[in-house]
């Protein structure tokens, strides 16, 4: 996919190094054919300085193996975990609003569509580095790129505050949706607390989060989380699957508009992880590998959401209309119980991955995010996490939230500004011939590429922001309605 073009050819050696790996700033060359001599002598610089900066003691080979993950397998981690946890629990729920044969056709669509633009967001990173680079080779150094600094960069301060607004709300949301989820799902071992109580104690749990510096550090605890959600989907599926359909099962479809377009939305705001991309690929040896990882990740996601959603509906069918949370309808027994436990340490790992970005625009705000005392950095990451905390406690309503999120800011962050941010960038002759990134192999055209961003543009404003809105706020204030702000518990059984 796009040209074979070298932008970032440089790869720090994580076994034999132990350079600054709070912010992994490897060598970027200028553009194919037009790279300078200043960048040899940069990557000779760092080649000199990685040989006197060796240690070989047992602790450097310790936080090489599990703290220095910046490696393509690391971001397909990354990336991967951060796509898919709780919105696994919501699926047959859209399904039930959808029916299966639209839930299946919306996986595939916006996670597709999620792929294009994951690559349009890349594309537009490695024209802005390169630029930023060759102006100052040192120009990031303890510096972490991210969306709106691309789109300030490429396109001016409109773009800039647009960048800002969007990602740094949905990724707000986001992370307050995993705390929601939290108490929704911990409910369901043990109903002896209300889910608002379990909200207010995994809640405070999160605070820990603010002790990892950047996605660079996140192998382990990636690795773990997709080997958890991974339990956790096939136990959905082997559950469902094994027994018969339960008794007078109906499955009707969508039984109104709402009911379509909230399930419909609430695809799209799980296919929206890829408001992290710019952190995530920031943080590898090589960023230029990242073309592929966000596909490869969305590849794995369907073999873990297709068959879980499908075998879960088919069983239950419209039951998943009054539980948003999967758990909800399988019995309580030893494999449940495991599958909520991994299902809950996923969350926290996928809280601290999407808080990163709301992290460091609040350490730039500050003016703390270059400190060479991390413990300052992670002091004033705290207020954002009390902020997450009081919001998730304030609006409980796990599935329906999601959707509102999905259609009011993935849209825009994720979908809309970065289709029309490439297109705007590569407007004229001379930048499309200047860009890194050329359209990929199997596309060789200009024309073709804006023709499906164009595409995408005119399908997320009708279906997914238009309909979408409608749909996803009207169901949201219904539930405020009927349960309430700061609902004790919501959509829990009545105890007899």
């Amino acid at each position: 996919m796009g040209s074979e073009a070298s932008y970032y050819d440089h790869e720090n050696n994580a076994s034999t190094t132990t350079p600054d790996y709070s912010s992994p700033i490897p060598i970027l060359h200028g553009k194919a054919g037009n790279q300078s001599t200043g960048n040899d002598q940069q990557e000779q610089h760092h080649q000199d300085h990685a040989i006197l900066s060796r240690d070989d003691s047992w602790f450097g080979t310790f936080k090489s193996i599990f703290w220095h993950g910046g490696s393509a397998f690391d971001a397909w981690l990354n990336a991967t975990s951060t796509q898919i946890a709780q919105v696994l629990l919501t699926f047959p729920y859209s399904f039930a609003q959808l029916g299966l044969a639209s839930g299946i056709v919306f996986q595939l669509l916006y996670g597709f569509m999620g792929c294009w633009t994951c690559y349009m967001i890349t594309s537009l990173y490695a024209d802005y580095r390169a630029a930023k680079e060759k102006e100052n080779p040192k120009a990031f150094e303890k510096h972490t790129i991210q969306w709106y600094e691309v789109l300030g960069g490429l396109l001016g301060p409109y773009w800039r505050a647009a960048g800002i607004f969007f990602n740094t709300a949905l990724l707000f949301c986001t992370a307050t949706i995993q705390v929601i989820a939290c108490g929704s799902t911990v409910y369901y071992i043990n109903d002896s607390l209300p889910k608002r109580t379990w909200t207010i104690i995994f809640g405070a749990c999160c605070i820990i989060t603010v002790l990892i510096p950047t996605a660079h550090n996140y192998r382990v605890l990636s690795f773990t989380g997709i080997l958890m959600t991974t339990y956790t989907a096939w136990y959905l599926t082997i559950a469902a699957g094994i027994h018969d359909k339960v008794p007078n099962v109906t499955h009707s479809g969508p039984k109104n508009i709402v009911q379509y377009f909230t399930g419909a939305t609430n695809i799209l705001y799980a296919f929206g992880g890829h408001a992290v991309t710019v952190e995530i690929m920031h943080a590898m040896w090589k960023p230029r590998k990242f073309k592929l990882v966000y596909l490869y990740a969305i590849l794995y996601i369907f073999t873990l959401t297709l068959p879980s959603a499908i075998t879960v509906y088919w069983r239950f069918g419209d039951t998943m209309l009054h539980s948003a949370n999967a758990f909800g309808v399988f019995p309580k027994n030893k494999f449940r119980d495991a599958a909520v436990i991994l299902m809950l340490m996923h969350q926290f790992i996928e809280f601290g991955l999407i808080g990163l970005p709301v992290f460091l625009i609040w350490e730039k705000f500050l003016g703390v995010h270059h400190s060479k005392y991390y413990i300052l950095r992670a002091i004033a990451r705290i207020p954002v996490v009390l902020a997450i905390w009081f919001i998730a406690i304030m609006i409980p309503f796990f599935g329906p939230i999601n959707s509102a999120v999905g259609s009011l800011l993935v849209t825009f962050s994720v979908y809309l500004i970065p289709c029309a941010a490439h297109m705007v960038v590569n407007s004229k002759s001379t930048a499309r011939k200047a860009a890194i990134e050329q359209p990929p192999r199997w596309i060789r055209s200009w024309t073709v590429v804006y023709v499906l961003n164009s595409l995408i543009i005119v399908w997320v404003v009708i279906v997914g922001f238009g309909f979408g809105v409608y749909a996803s706020v009207k169901n949201l204030v219904d539930q405020i309605d009927t349960f309430g702000l700061f609902a004790r518990c919501y959509q829990c059984p009545k105890k007899h």
